[in-house]
């Protein structure tokens, strides 16, 4: 059997060189914010002291940016291999060791990215189908990605030279209908990356949420207007384990706190946003007791650090560090009310933290327990 042929003049050098230059781009974007959303979860030791705490809204953007360019991506990552996908089929297979250096390039680089892509896509609605861990694979993939893009460039490096630019050589001697041909594709492929933008980002950028249809989340949508990833029965916290809700705080000087004489302590207010890494994020008033205040009134020394445990029965996120700029900062708040009311149970009944420039899953729900580090 013959392998197909393929005579469509958009299955070419140029129009690959278009796309691409997009959708790297796009992945670039996507690591440079993939490595910052991953090293607030999960500092290394080396850095967890001195994570900027400002600006405030600095996790919003960066995640914000990371799912919405993530999906532009999807697009891209489409579009690109309908222009190079007829190449799959070139007779021979290998044609030399430069031909071959490039096939494995591109398999590597295919396999990767959709992989990448697509499992992005199902984390930010929550569903997992897969038997590994999402975050350490979705970490290691982002540096074989971005490892097999400088790969295929290093290896392509004569065809996109000849083909980058709208004036070389190689695009003037093309037919004048195949650049209308190309610039059709191309606004076609413009439109709709605006459109899945348009419809998807005003889960993060709130001025846009009027537009946001196809987002997992809603900025308005939840209890007291705000999103929830994970409800109380989700954690199993119930109503009946609040009763004789204290919290403990441990240090040099440890003490506990009924709930009424926590709310007996001065109060500060802070108008901050919550980002989750599912890319949703909004702004909104806390009020509660500074961390800092806390940590003083048990002897901690300056620049301790500091560890929150969670009434939650179990998860990921349930016992939370953070470090010195973090607990130090009097933005940082033991929070008890959001919007001016006593938070919900879903918002984290009693006491919850919340940060400034913090991922939202460690803005630490339901807090029983505090130690100084």
């Amino acid at each position: 059997m013959r392998p197909p042929t393929f005579a469509g003049q958009l299955h070419d050098a140029r129009t690959a060189t278009a796309v691409g230059r997009w959708l790297g781009a796009a992945f670039a974007v996507c690591f440079v914010t993939g490595l910052i959303s991953h090293y607030l979860q999960h500092p290394p030791a080396w850095i967890a002291d001195d994570l900027p705490t400002r600006p405030v809204w600095g996790y919003r953007l960066t995640q914000g940016l990371h799912v919405g360019t993530g999906l532009a991506a999807i697009v891209l990552l489409l579009a690109k291999l309908w222009t190079v996908y007829p190449r799959l089929y070139v007779w021979p297979p290998v044609r030399g060791f430069r031909h071959a250096l490039e096939r494995i390039s591109v398999a590597l680089l295919v396999a990767s990215a959709v992989l990448q892509v697509f499992t992005g896509l199902l984390n930010i609605v929550q569903w997992y189908p897969w038997p590994f861990g999402f975050i350490q694979t979705h970490f290691a993939l982002g540096w074989v990605v971005i490892g097999s893009i400088l790969l295929h460039i290093a290896v392509k490096a004569p065809d996109i030279r000849a083909h980058w630019r709208l004036s070389s050589p190689a695009t003037l001697a093309l037919p004048a209908e195949d650049a209308t041909d190309r610039r059709s594709l191309l606004l076609g492929i413009g439109a709709a990356v605006g459109a899945v933008t348009l419809t998807t980002v005003g889960q993060s950028f709130t001025p846009l949420k009027v537009t946001d249809v196809l987002g997992p989340r809603h900025p308005d949508h939840g209890p007291m207007g705000l999103p929830v990833n994970r409800t109380a029965a989700a954690a199993g916290v119930r109503p009946d384990r609040l009763r004789d809700w204290r919290l403990e705080v441990r240090g040099p000087t440890p003490y506990t706190l009924t709930l009424p004489e926590l709310r007996a302590l001065p109060r500060h207010t802070a108008r901050l946003p919550i980002a989750c890494v599912e890319g949703w994020s909004q702004e909104a008033q806390w009020s509660g007791v500074r961390v800092r205040d806390l940590l003083a009134r048990a002897g901690a020394p300056p620049g301790a650090a500091l560890r929150v445990t969670s009434l939650e029965v179990s998860g990921s996120y349930r016992v939370m560090e953070m470090g010195r700029e973090y607990a130090e900062d009097p933005l940082t708040l033991l929070a008890l009310e959001l919007g001016g009311q006593v938070l919900s149970l879903d918002h984290g009944y009693p006491a919850r933290i919340i940060a400034p420039n913090r991922p939202g899953v460690l803005q630490t729900k339901w807090v029983t327990l505090l130690e100084v580090l």
